[in-house]
């Protein structure tokens, strides 16, 4: 009866965790937690950056985005995790070696007796081997030759898994940098030209009440009153639209130095900005160096190591199985003979399904390494139209920069010439406001052009795979540091390309 009651109360607690189990239902996040934790991200994002001082150039704005940039913080903690995979992955190299220990007790004596099947007598009374309450342990040693093999591919291609990871980030990195060349010239362009755009544009509010007023008071013609109405009005417009694109520029490149974006920062531009910038001249130099550094490629090559080492271990799994092993074991059973003791064996065993499917798994690695090959080879073609089109872009951008710089020469002479005229009263205020609207349009213009040629300049660099940072750069060190780095090497870039071209690729 006693044993039916424990019997019982066993079942009914295992039922009752069942039946709680089974009442689980989802819970979503409360208001005050997630608000809890949009607030800790919100000082996160930009937490342990050091501070903006002074005015901000074009290296330290580089700087600041590999530093600080959140796309490329996860890349990094991508390699890192592979890398922690890598380490563990070594381990798993490494023999078995596990302990154990144990109780096992009863309410009465694991006792029997035998019988003669002969005679069908009993032999004798009922005996016991075994004590009542005992303990047990052990501490054993295995080896698996055939998983060792398996684990040492794993680790292999969790080591080129580490280098993907790391050829990710240099895509990451290359793409930051020309993000940020291209809205630092536009964001500098706004900074030089938003003033001067809302002053023209206070000037127009003004001529066109005069306007509005003289022709109420019947002073001009209502078409003469109208059209010159129209063309102020058509002025206010594009003035608003000038700043509409310049406005958000300053914006993206906080962004991508990751700050805030109510943050205020001044732009300075560099003192190199009067030389000419230079690529290579040779476009086959510039396919051959995108061939062997350009991450995409250097990805799919891992790729299909990863796919070699895949066949490697198929050919390991046919193999037989050998395990070996050895083990001290401790016993607190008074009636054994000896309480502790060494044991040692080896045992073989094959998988006889491995060797029935191996074909068919052989047959998924090299239609995976055919898919990658055939990849690798788009993938090259994409490049080389690439580096031809990033050549191509960046010639064009020249010839655009070359001509903004003299419309807006011409530009200039030409409103000189209309605030002369202006002064002794030849030409009224709309003409002025027009050509001083022409002229910063032109300065806008020409700015934009300049943003453009930056641009393409990196990604000219960027389609032969270069990185825009030294391979030895260490992203811990000060901002300052850093763009003292990146000015080195963009300097040292633009007075020898060729020998740019032999840089080694960033890990």
């Amino acid at each position: 009866m006693a044993i039916r009651a424990h019997f019982i109360r066993a079942a009914m607690t295992v039922a009752a965790a069942v039946l709680a189990g089974c009442a689980l239902v989802p819970k979503p996040l409360t208001e005050s937690e997630i608000s809890m934790v949009s607030q800790d991200r919100w000082a996160l994002v930009t937490a342990s950056q050091e501070p903006v001082r002074g005015t901000i150039g074009l290296y330290e704005a580089m700087a600041r985005a590999l530093k600080y940039n959140l796309d490329h913080k996860v890349e990094m903690y991508q390699t890192t995790l592979r890398n922690t995979e890598l380490n563990l992955a070594r381990y798993d190299l490494l023999p078995d070696i596990v302990a154990n220990s144990g109780y096992a007790g009863r309410d009465n004596f694991n006792a029997s007796s035998s019988q003669n099947l002969v005679t069908g007598v009993q032999n004798f009374g009922a005996s016991t081997s075994r004590e009542k309450e005992i303990k047990t342990a052990d501490i054993q040693f295995s080896w698996h030759i055939l998983d060792f093999g398996l684990s040492f591919v794993r680790a292999r291609q969790a080591a080129d898994k580490v280098l993907i990871a790391a050829e990710l980030r240099r895509k990451v990195a290359n793409r930051i940098i020309e993000d940020v060349r291209t809205a630092f010239w536009r964001a500098l362009s706004a900074q030089h030209l938003i003033s001067k755009l809302n002053r023209l544009e206070g000037r127009t509010r003004i001529a066109l009440a005069n306007t509005r007023r003289l022709a109420a008071e019947k002073y001009t013609s209502p078409i003469t009153s109208l059209s010159y109405e129209r063309e102020l009005i058509e002025i206010k417009r594009t003035i608003q639209e000038l700043e509409r694109d310049l406005s958000t520029a300053k914006q993206q490149l906080a962004a991508l130095m990751n700050l805030q974006p109510d943050e205020k920062f001044t732009l300075v531009a560099p003192r190199s900005t009067h030389r000419a910038l230079k690529i290579p001249r040779q476009v086959d130099d510039m396919i051959w160096a995108a061939l062997q550094n350009r991450p995409e490629l250097r990805e799919l090559d891992y790729k299909l190591r990863i796919n070699m080492h895949d066949a490697h271990a198929a050919l390991l799994e046919l193999l037989p199985g050998l395990q070996v092993y050895a083990g001290a074991n401790f016993d607190s059973n008074d009636f054994l003979l000896h309480n502790d003791w060494v044991s040692w064996g080896a045992k073989a065993s094959w998988n006889l399904i491995k060797v029935i499917n191996y074909p068919a798994r052989r047959a998924i690695v090299d239609a995976r390494d055919g898919l990658l090959h055939q990849r690798a080879l788009a993938t090259s073609m994409a490049i080389m139209t690439q580096v031809h089109v990033s050549r191509v872009r960046f010639l064009h951008y020249r010839k655009e920069l070359t001509t903004a710089r003299e419309y807006l020469n011409v530009q200039n002479r030409l409103v000189r010439q209309i605030r002369a005229e202006a002064e002794v009263e030849r030409i009224g205020e709309q003409t002025v406001i027009r050509e001083e609207m022409n002229t910063l349009v032109a300065e806008v213009r020409r700015d934009i052009a300049y943003a453009n040629l930056q641009n393409a300049y990196a990604n000219v660099f960027a389609s032969m795979g270069l990185d825009g940072y030294w391979s030895e750069l260490d992203f811990e060190t000060s901002v300052d540091e850093l763009a003292g780095s990146l000015r080195d090497l963009w300097r040292q870039r633009a007075k020898n390309v060729t020998a740019s071209l032999n840089q080694p690729r960033s890990y």
